[in-house]
């Protein structure tokens, strides 16, 4: 089997252009998806059963179901009924392959992402929420300053996965004939008849984007988690001293 680089050279510009598209699906999906995930973990912490029944059901159907059947739902589920195809969001919305493969994307992600956000809230310490509430800070007030910024802390590695997850799931949209990465190689693959070296190229364009995404995840990990990192100074003091 001869390998063919020619081909790979002269189709990664292609590829390249392809992958912004990817990137831009992931990263408003993965938007949306943080801010409805962290509304729905919060709800999903209530100790109410009958608030949590809600979200609970939510998340017990996105994360039970496979992502290409939600795509396929929404693409070709939604046409079915006439209020959608008759309102206002048809044309400009469910009848576009980008925009209906964001919205699976979305509530996909949002339902991993509420269950991230309920277990890194759990999992805040007992003793920085008995602070809040001895110095009298109200429930809104602990949970802007005290409960979020710790569980974003918490459940950045947990998030980064998740994004990553995002990432590969995107070429789903593929099925729908949203022009993003994995289409692109499909159509080149189509006339080239070479598709371990156009594959190639696609998963070294993945393989990056992944990277870059963990790096940035990493170094922001150290930013909102610096406090781990903070020495006391009396400590560093006596440390310093022979």
């Amino acid at each position: 089997m001869n390998w063919n680089w020619q081909a790979i050279f002269t189709y990664f510009p292609d590829l390249l252009k392809a992958s912004v598209t990817t990137i831009e699906l992931v990263a408003l999906s993965c938007a949306l998806g943080l801010v409805f995930g962290v509304i729905l973990g919060l709800v999903r912490s209530s100790k109410n059963p009958l608030i949590a029944a809600l979200p609970f059901a939510y998340i017990f159907f996105f994360r039970g179901t496979p992502l290409l059947v939600q795509i396929f739902l929404i693409y070709y589920g939604l046409g079915q009924f006439d209020i959608v195809r008759d309102s206002v969001l048809w044309e400009p919305v469910f009848s576009q392959p980008y925009w209906c493969a964001i919205i699976a994307f979305t509530l996909n992600t949002s339902a991993y992402i509420a269950e991230i956000v309920r277990g890194a809230v759990a999992a805040v310490p007992k003793g920085e929420l008995e602070a809040a509430d001895a110095i009298g800070m109200s429930k809104w007030q602990k949970l802007r300053r005290i409960t979020l910024p710790r569980a974003f802390g918490i459940m950045v590695p947990a998030y980064s996965n998740e994004v990553i997850f995002m990432l590969k799931g995107s070429a789903l949209a593929s099925t729908i004939t949203v022009v993003d990465l994995t289409y692109t190689a499909k159509a080149i693959i189509a006339k080239t008849y070479l598709p371990l070296e156009i594959y190639f190229a696609a998963g070294v364009i993945y393989l990056v984007i992944s990277w870059v995404l963990l790096f940035g995840f990493r170094v922001f990990e150290r930013y909102i988690n610096k406090h781990k990192r903070y020495v006391p100074q009396v400590l560093a003091q006596s440390a310093a001293q022979p």
